[in-house]
C-alpha cells in the first residue's frame, strides 16, 4: 500500500482518479492541469499490478475528476467534481485525497452503455484477473513517464452482432455542431444497413479521451469497430472512406 498526504491548499489544480473493479486506486494531482491524464494512471496501474497491457477499458467508467478553478471576473475559487456510477461509493475517500470538503457535491457522469456495460466489463476478467482482486493499493502518480505509456491496444472481447462503433470528437456545443450531427445521422442511416452506435465526445470536457484516440483536431469521426480503425478529420462528407466496400454490401 502506498500512501500520500491529501492535497490541503486552495491552489488551482486538476485531480484524476482511476479505480479497479476490486477497489484499488491510482490518482494524480496536477497543478498545471496539463501534465496528467487517465492514460498515465492506466500505465501506473499496469506497472503496479504487472498487467500485460494498460487497462484502458477502465476509462471512463471507473474514473473520477476534480477541477479547482478561479472565476475570471469574480476571482472566486470553485470546485467541480465528477465521477461515474461505478465509483460512486468512493466519494468520501476522494474528498480526503483531493482535500475537499465532505460536503462536496459530486456530479454523476452519464454512463455510456457501449463502454460501461457490466457484461462487457466482466468479459475482461479472464485477461486481467488482478483488477478484480483487492490489493489494498492506494497509489499516487507523482510524475509523467511518456515512454511507458503505449498506445491503447486493448480491444473489447468479440461479440456476436456487435455492429459498428463510431466516435465523433467535437469542440463544445454550438449551432455548427448541431448541423454536423444532423448531417452525420442522415448520412449514416443511408450508408449503413446494420446496427451502429455513435458516441459524441466533447474534447473540451474530456481531453483525456481525445488523447487516448490520438485526436488533435475537430471534428474527427473515428470508426472503432470493426477493425481496422479509420478516421475522417475536418470534412465528414465522404463517409465511404471509413468503410471497406465489402462491409457495405
Amino acid at each position: 500500500m502506498v500512501e500520500s498526504p491529501p492535497f490541503q491548499t486552495l491552489q488551482l489544480f486538476k485531480g484524476i482518479a482511476l479505480f479497479t473493479p476490486g477497489g484499488d486506486l491510482v490518482y494524480a494531482i496536477d497543478p498545471t492541469k496539463q501534465s496528467y491524464w487517465h492514460l498515465h494512471l492506466c500505465g501506473a496501474l499496469q506497472r503496479a499490478l504487472s498487467l500485460s497491457e494498460p487497462p484502458h477499458f477502465l476509462t471512463p467508467c471507473h474514473t473520477a475528476t476534480v477541477d479547482r478553478w478561479q472565476h475570471p471576473q469574480t476571482r472566486e475559487i470553485h470546485t467541480t467534481a465528477e465521477l461515474y456510477p461505478a465509483v460512486l461509493r468512493h466519494q468520501a475517500l476522494l474528498n480526503v485525497l483531493f482535500g475537499l470538503s465532505q460536503e462536496q457535491v459530486w456530479q454523476i457522469a452519464p454512463m455510456a452503455m457501449e463502454r460501461c456495460d457490466p457484461l462487457l466489463m466482466e468479459a475482461y476478467r479472464t485477461g486481467f484477473p488482478q483488477l478484480w482482486q483487492e490489493h489494498d493499493l492506494l497509489l499516487k502518480v507523482e510524475r509523467t513517464e511518456p515512454e511507458l505509456l503505449p498506445q491503447p491496444t486493448v480491444s473489447p472481447p468479440a461479440q456476436e452482432a456487435r455492429g459498428y462503433e463510431l466516435r465523433l470528437f467535437v469542440s463544445g456545443h454550438s449551432l455548427a455542431t448541431e448541423r454536423t450531427l444532423q448531417a452525420l445521422y442522415r448520412a449514416l442511416e443511408q450508408l449503413l444497413h446494420q446496427a451502429y452506435s455513435l458516441k459524441i465526445v466533447d474534447v473540451l470536457k474530456h481531453p483525456e479521451e481525445a488523447e487516448a484516440d490520438h485526436v488533435s483536431a475537430t471534428p474527427t469521426l473515428l470508426k472503432v469497430w470493426p477493425l481496422p480503425s479509420r478516421r475522417l478529420v475536418g470534412n465528414l462528407e465522404n463517409l465511404g472512406r471509413l468503410f471497406d466496400p465489402s462491409e457495405l454490401l
